[in-house]
């Protein structure tokens, strides 16, 4: 475990900040985002693990009692009657480490924003183009 004092310059590092157990976790949570969205980079912004494909997919933090992800308000909408049991803002849910995190439901979740980025992205070029 590294120290969480020096701040974190890259996922690793940030994984390595954590007791064993949530390393685990983190592990598991990136290899479910790297397998939903391959083409995803990997990146430190906000202090947190970012995982970035035409603009941020989602963030992902460990904290005292629970995962976070930030899949953006969109990722929460969707999928509102899923995450409906896990306590959750405009943009973040709470993944209690008491509780199984839903890792099939984190992949989805994934796939959905990159999708919908990937859309976002083809709908400007389509508006530039079209001028």
């Amino acid at each position: 475990m590294i120290s969480a004092s020096k701040k974190p310059e890259t996922i690793d590092e940030y994984i390595a900040m954590h007791p064993e157990k949530v390393q685990i976790l983190l592990h598991k949570i990136r290899n479910i985002i790297k397998n939903a969205a391959p083409d995803a980079i990997e990146a430190m912004k906000y202090q947190l693990p970012t995982f970035v494909l035409h603009g941020n997919l989602v963030h992902l933090g460990a904290f005292k009692n629970y995962i976070g992800l930030y899949p953006a308000p969109s990722g929460i909408k969707v999928f509102k009657e899923e995450l409906s049991i896990y306590e959750s803002g405009k943009g973040s849910i709470k993944f209690p480490f008491d509780d199984e995190i839903p890792f099939d439901l984190i992949g989805q979740i994934v796939k959905f924003r990159a999708k919908e980025n990937f859309e976002k992205v083809n709908a400007k070029v389509r508006n530039h183009v079209k001028k």
